[in-house]
């Protein structure tokens, strides 16, 4: 579950995401990424606008792939990093997130 809050202020939108128990996942990092990375004005040409909406969708799709392979390095990092060091069992538990 995520609870999100926007607010406009003189220096930006800052975002406000709380998650119970986990960390962002992937979709939730790129969601956030792409709000940051391009703004499409409200009152943009609608054929513009269409195509400036299907290359931020085509974006976050990138970015959520990207950012789940990040994960899974990260993962693997630990897992050797553990398994090398002689905590096998720490390196089970990494293993099978």
């Amino acid at each position: 579950m995520s609870i999100s809050e926007t607010s406009d202020t003189l220096v930006g939108t800052p975002t406000i995401v709380a998650t119970s128990n986990r960390g962002l996942n992937p979709e939730e990092l790129a969601g956030l990424a792409v709000e940051k990375i391009m703004h499409i004005s409200s009152g943009a040409d609608p054929i513009i606008r269409m195509q400036a909406e299907a290359f931020k969708e085509r974006l976050r799709v990138l970015l959520v792939g990207y950012f789940e392979q990040a994960q899974k390095s990260e993962r693997t990092t630990l897992y050797n990093l553990f398994k090398s060091q002689g905590h096998e069992d720490m390196a089970q538990i990494i293993k099978r997130l």
